[in-house]
């Protein structure tokens, strides 16, 4: 969120997809580039995850919204709805067909006394 907004999260839109390791890092970089970073402009923010493991890399998209009618501005009626990058077929093991929307609840990390 870039300093000074006060707009909430109050909706998180999360994506998965898997590729093999030689894949993995030139795929890392091409979701940045073309995916993160151009999501990151339009929602109140963005954050990418990748996990390595036996066999494969997982990677995880969340970005953050302040309601379901702003998501649908960049993601269309249904938020649902996959927008794969140009070049996901060839990086990824399998095409996601969905993203989870999860209403925000806390979004707030305090120490407990």
């Amino acid at each position: 969120m870039a300093d000074g907004d006060d707009r909430i999260a109050r909706i998180a839109r999360i994506w998965r997809g898997r590729t093999v390791p030689e894949k993995a890092n030139a795929y890392a970089e091409y979701l940045l580039e073309v995916g993160v970073k151009p999501l990151a402009e339009q929602a109140l923010d963005a954050q990418m995850f990748r996990e390595d493991r036996a066999g494969e890399s997982q990677f995880v998209t969340i970005s953050y919204w302040e309601s379901v009618e702003a998501m649908s501005r960049f993601a269309g009626p249904d938020p649902r709805r996959i927008h794969h990058l140009e070049r996901d077929a060839e990086f990824l093991i399998e095409l996601p067909e969905a993203v989870q929307v999860l209403e925000i609840v806390r979004d707030r990390v305090t120490s407990r006394d």
